[in-house]
């Protein structure tokens, strides 16, 4: 959700009007916001957040750590998810400042139980720390270029097949 979207007036009730015909949806679906949302006013887009997470809805904050990345608001936000920034993941075999960052944002998730994506996997180097460290979730080329629904849904299905035939 873009910062001007999420900050309209009557935004959450809106949000959650759409979603009220989809009962089973609600806890489904995560907004992914950025630390720049929260510059403005962050008591109100704090009240926001709480009324859409008292409906279910998760809340995903991008970019982490690039921007003006507050503590505070992983102790008093309702955030489910940190997704951290290609930037500090594209060299983290080689940048021992970068593999540092990517360390402590994984050791600080898993003390506040926090699920947590790395944006920007492009090899298996950067995979393989990723997994040592706690196996996050990942986003990037490393398994594939982004594709088209219909494409992904033939790949999913090829897939799927191949895996049954071995067991």
């Amino acid at each position: 959700i873009s910062p001007k979207q999420f900050s309209q007036k009557g935004f959450s009730d809106r949000f959650i009007k759409k979603l009220e015909p989809y009962p089973q949806i609600a806890a489904r679906v995560k907004i992914e916001i950025t630390e720049g949302l929260l510059l403005n006013n962050l008591q109100e887009m704090k009240q926001k957040m709480v009324k859409l997470r008292e409906h279910k809805i998760q809340f995903a904050l991008d970019d982490f750590g690039t921007g003006y990345s507050s503590l505070q608001y992983l102790a008093t936000l309702p955030i489910n998810q940190l997704k951290i920034d290609r930037s500090f993941v594209k060299d983290i075999e080689t940048d021992p400042k970068g593999a540092a960052i990517v360390e402590m944002i994984l050791g600080m998730s898993k003390v506040l139980n926090l699920e947590v994506i790395a944006e920007g996997v492009e090899t298996g180097a950067q995979l393989a720390f990723l997994q040592a460290r706690g196996n996050p979730l990942i986003q990037g080329y490393y398994f594939s270029k982004p594709l088209t629904g219909k494409i992904f849904c033939q790949q999913l299905q090829h897939y799927a097949q191949k895996t049954s035939n071995k067991h």
